[in-house]
């Protein structure tokens, strides 16, 4: 029977292969398995064991190793949900028929209201780039788009030229597992973006060799490659410095109020969902949480009574 090891690298060609996951999804599935697979060592000094020679103590075990090393519950959740997925694989390719880790039960996690901002904040944010500058025309056209599509930064530093249409005022973006959804926006947004694509972008293609240059992107850093979701974090970071009042936040926080703004405004939530990409409305229904809320604040505030 093949080992852990060998068990890991079918499985993580499989993801990469067939599943066609992105690279950070993927690279957290490695460190996860990878990590259990170094527990398994220690534990078992230094053997490979098999697959179906790990049972549910044994995870057990490893989750306690990591509550002793203060990892946090978000963290091992994820890590059990890696080794449940992982073991799933394997009974779909009939080398186990029992999946041990469905035997432990995931940490309970406190769930955290969204990071979101007022509307009045949010407009006073994406309005903190200088227009009359190349990276203040980028970054006010990035900042305006988050807002107006609620996408996340890893769909937004992949989108293409070719994936935007500008007549119809809609982006095309693949989300998790490559799943694919159209995203309307609105013309503050594209005004951000033609200001960008006809002033900056032919300027910032122009630094990067021939060879180096990334025609189809849409956003990209000042030497004319794509920009990185890390590149997105620091530029809000540094708007964020500029903002009087407004802390706290990351690029994900432009999501968040997205999605609560239309929400307040009346709009569905399933609409929500379709337009975040949400797979389960369950995961939706929080940004309910914040508009209750934010009821209940007003109701304080305003009720003779209350």
């Amino acid at each position: 029977m093949e080992t852990f090891s060998e068990a890991i690298n079918q499985f993580l060609e499989h993801l990469r292969f067939e599943r066609n996951l992105s690279r950070h999804t993927l690279r957290n599935y490695a460190v996860d398995l990878w990590q259990f697979s170094d527990f398994l060592f220690r534990i078992e000094k230094r053997r490979d064991l098999a697959p179906a020679e790990i049972d549910n103590l044994t995870i057990r075990e490893w989750m306690a190793d990591m509550r002793a090393a203060g990892k946090r519950k978000t963290s091992i959740a994820r890590k059990l949900a890696s080794l449940r997925t992982f073991y799933q694989f394997l009974i779909r390719e009939g080398k186990l028929d029992k999946n041990p880790a469905k035997l432990v039960a995931t940490p309970k996690i406190e769930r955290k209201l969204p990071v979101h901002l007022t509307a009045e904040d949010a407009l006073r944010f994406i309005e903190t780039p200088d227009i009359n500058t190349d990276l203040g025309r980028r970054d006010r056209a990035i900042l305006e788009f988050l807002y107006a599509t609620g996408i996340r930064v890893g769909e937004l530093v992949n989108i293409d030229i070719r994936h935007i249409d500008f007549r119809g005022r809609t982006v095309r973006v693949f989300g998790k597992r490559r799943k694919e959804r159209i995203v309307p926006f609105h013309e503050p947004a594209l005004q951000a973006l033609m200001l960008y694509l006809t002033q900056t972008r032919p300027l910032f293609l122009s630094n990067a060799p021939v060879d180096k240059r990334d025609e189809n992107a849409v956003f990209l850093n000042y030497q004319g490659t794509r920009i990185t979701t890390r590149s997105v974090g620091r530029l809000v970071d540094k708007y964020i410095r500029q903002c009087a009042d407004i802390n706290k936040i990351s690029p994900h926080s432009l999501r968040h109020s997205f999605a609560t703004h239309l929400l307040d405004a009346g709009a569905d939530l399933r609409d929500i969902q379709e337009l975040l990409g949400h797979a389960r409305l369950s995961t939706t229904q929080i940004y309910t949480q914040v508009s209750m809320e934010k009821m209940i604040d007003v109701y304080l505030n305003a009720h003779p009574k209350a």
